[in-house]
């Protein structure tokens, strides 16, 4: 059985990974296109993670406008009692495919009500504001879903992509179990202050991202990607940022290599070593991958490996 850890002050205990399920939501009609997506693959790759000891999935409304979690739900008939179920609030489509950000009660209680039809669940684990609403003020939403959770219907809060400030202020209403963030060899803003807050106040942080969209996946080939799919625009994959991406997997490899590991493994593995870091997602589209997803969580990187990591960094910039 996979080891688990406890998520901030929740009463949770969480598995060192969890399901996340954005490429499995991917669909034409989403801009945020990862390619054709087999829903019957995809149900597979969540219950074979659910095989493996993984105890908990990540999913919003957002990914595929509901996309995700209708397979979730699929996947999860019979075994509702397996796994944590962490969704979110907060981002909603417009008439031209584009979306917006309202944390009003109105809309969350709209969102939360759809979410438990589509996971086909009396409950959520974690319910997280997706992102920032600049007009509401977030004492109101936090309040309101204080409130969903004296109902029942959601038994803990959490933010996604929120800075300190907010974090504090929601905190100033009433409990945060838990904040997520992109955290990755490419992206480590929150090192600077999201991360050093979290482990000061005892809250769970769940990174996203880690795998940099596959950019740090073992083989992972632009050019074969679908045409339409968002990553072949992304800036890790411009003729600019080669040099660096290069760098990273080059250290990657080489520790993998070292070690009998995977490039992924040795990624996931870099982001656990920060004590803050409760929880990995990966996202995962087939069984295949889902039989991949604990490989960097039963060891850890030596110092100097760490170290050497490092140096590629900063001598990148990054």
């Amino acid at each position: 059985m996979p080891e688990r850890r406890k998520l901030g002050q929740s009463d949770m205990l969480i598995t060192k990974v969890g399901v996340g399920t954005a490429p499995i939501g991917s669909n034409p009609n989403w801009r945020i296109f990862w390619g054709p997506q087999d829903e019957a693959e995809a149900v597979r790759a969540i219950q074979t993670a659910l095989d493996l000891g993984i105890n908990w999935i990540d999913t919003a409304p957002f990914y595929g406008w509901g996309r995700a979690e209708e397979i979730v739900g699929r996947a999860l008939r019979g075994r509702r009692d397996e796994a944590y179920l962490f969704t979110k609030c907060g981002t909603r489509p417009t008439s031209d495919g584009a979306w917006f950000e309202t944390l009003k009660p109105a809309s969350i209680r709209q969102e939360l009500e759809q979410s438990l039809k589509n996971l086909q669940t009396d409950r959520i684990d974690l319910l997280q504001f997706h992102d920032p609403d600049p007009e509401t003020p977030i004492e109101e939403s936090w309040s309101f879903l204080q409130d969903l959770i004296r109902e029942g219907k959601v038994r803990h809060g959490g933010l996604s992509n929120h800075p300190v400030q907010l974090m504090e202020r929601a905190m100033s209403v009433g409990p945060l179990a838990a904040i997520q963030h992109p955290y990755s060899l490419l992206q480590r803003g929150i090192e600077q202050e999201v991360l050093p807050f979290a482990e000061e106040h005892g809250i769970g942080v769940l990174s996203w991202g880690t795998l940099a969209h596959g950019f740090l996946a073992d083989g992972f080939e632009p050019a074969r990607l679908h045409r339409d799919d968002f990553r072949r625009r992304h800036t890790y994959g411009t003729n600019a940022f080669a040099p660096k991406l290069q760098a990273v997997r080059t250290v990657l490899g080489d520790i993998a290599g070292q070690r009998g590991k995977t490039m992924v493994d040795v990624a996931i593995a870099w982001a656990l070593n920060q004590p803050a870091l409760r929880g990995v997602i990966v996202g995962i589209r087939n069984p295949r991958e889902a039989s991949q997803m604990l490989g960097g969580t039963d060891w850890a990187l030596s110092a100097e490996e760490m170290a050497m990591i490092e140096r590629t960094l900063t001598n990148i910039g990054l």
